[in-house]
């Protein structure tokens, strides 16, 4: 899981002044898609547990050189261990789920059914956080959940086992997000990512013992490779988020697809079938269209930092 931010009030400017911007956020869609095609890759030959340990792990190393750069571990201070443990337990059933779907469906499709997680947040947010859902939005969310169908195209047989749990992750995904939005007030964003990446690190090392498989001379750089990914793509989108607005940034998330589409074509010659186009293109439009409504409502969860680095939050769903 990752978050993303962008400064509370930034002045309109021209397109050009945030090229920076949207190059970041564009840099970090082709890291995370570089790192999903990794995992799909070992994803038969090493456990989830042990994958998921190896990205956390390593995650850590620039998360921690990004918190030395914001003054140090004053921006790991909190007071609600609780909230994180719930947070980080949504985000790990997250990461397991997410990483095995990889490994079991095209790579595109993986990703786009991760892009359920904000149709579930709407319907989630009522009940957990107390919102209400106007009439155009719930549309939004029932055609985006009928293309969360499409992409599905059960048979006979039902669902199949990869889109089980991609959508047992996005729903994971959905609330470790709200668990996010309910700690904005008082948690910083580097404390949020550390502690999440600190305990699956711990939780994920406890299952090394019972499953691990010792990597090859050729895997284990791969390995290291995919964490310290999962972690250079946290700090790039921060990075994009602080430079420009959220509402031009965020139309950009869904490159992440595009990488994942064209290395899933190049590399395993996977060619996601029409029907399946068609429902990640209905997914993609509904979540744009709610995340417009967002913006033009005024809604934008806040996250805070301190000093120069007080920010308005945006939060995205991937295993991060």
């Amino acid at each position: 899981m990752t978050i993303i931010s962008s400064r509370q009030d930034v002045p309109n400017s021209s397109v050009s002044s945030h090229l920076p911007a949207i190059g970041y956020k564009v840099l970090s869609a082709a890291v995370l898609a570089v790192m999903f095609a990794l995992i799909k890759k070992l994803g038969g030959e090493y456990p989830v547990g042990q994958i998921v340990f190896v990205r956390s792990f390593f995650a850590l190393l620039p998360i921690l050189w990004l918190v030395r750069r914001l003054g140090g571990y004053r921006v790991l201070r909190t007071e609600r261990p609780g909230a994180h443990l719930r947070r980080s337990v949504a985000g790990l059933c997250s990461l397991f789920f997410s990483f095995t779907a990889v490994g079991m469906l095209p790579l595109a499709t993986a990703t786009a059914l991760g892009y359920a997680a904000p149709l579930f947040i709407t319907l989630f947010a009522i009940p957990l956080l107390g919102e209400s859902i106007r009439l155009h939005r719930l549309v939004a969310v029932v055609f985006g959940f009928g293309g969360v169908l499409l992409m599905a195209h059960p048979d006979g047989r039902g669902l199949s086992s990869g889109v089980l749990f991609a959508l047992a992750g996005a729903v994971a995904t959905a609330l470790a997000l709200i668990s996010i939005r309910k700690m904005r007030d008082t948690e910083t964003s580097m404390a949020i990512v550390f502690y999440f990446s600190l305990s699956g690190t711990l939780v994920s090392a406890a299952t090394l013992p019972f499953s691990a498989v010792w990597p090859s001379v050729t895997d284990l750089p791969i390995l290291v490779t995919i964490g310290v990914l999962g972690g250079a793509a946290q700090i790039l989108l921060t990075k994009a988020y602080q430079m420009a607005p959220a509402s031009v940034v965020a139309p950009f998330e869904y490159a992440t697809f595009v990488f994942g589409f064209l290395l899933g074509l190049l590399v395993w010659r996977e060619m996601p079938v029409p029907i399946e186009l068609a429902g990640i293109a209905v997914v993609i439009a509904s979540n744009l269209f709610i995340a417009m409504y967002e913006q033009l409502a005024g809604v934008s969860p806040k996250l805070r930092l301190p000093g120069k680095w007080h920010h308005t939050a945006t939060v995205r769903a991937k295993t991060d």
